[in-house]
């Protein structure tokens, strides 16, 4: 982290690359929104909402699915 965290107090990442960084480490986690996760598990909203590990980012709920 203190690299990454070197890198943009530097200017050395554009936008775009902190975007694909943010895309990536998405992906690594699974993150999906509560609504997304459960169509696809065909799971109730409020039953991926009460059983599954939910993280704030943004402001936005997300499901963390990455076992």
């Amino acid at each position: 982290m203190d690299r990454l965290e070197i890198l943009i107090i530097e200017n050395q990442l554009s936008n775009d690359s902190l975007v694909q960084i943010i895309e990536l480490c998405g992906s690594y986690l699974n993150l999906q929104t509560i609504s997304d996760y459960s169509k696809e598990n065909k799971i109730s909203y409020n039953g991926v909402k009460k059983c599954r590990n939910i993280k704030k980012i943004f402001n936005v709920n997300f499901i963390i699915d990455n076992d």
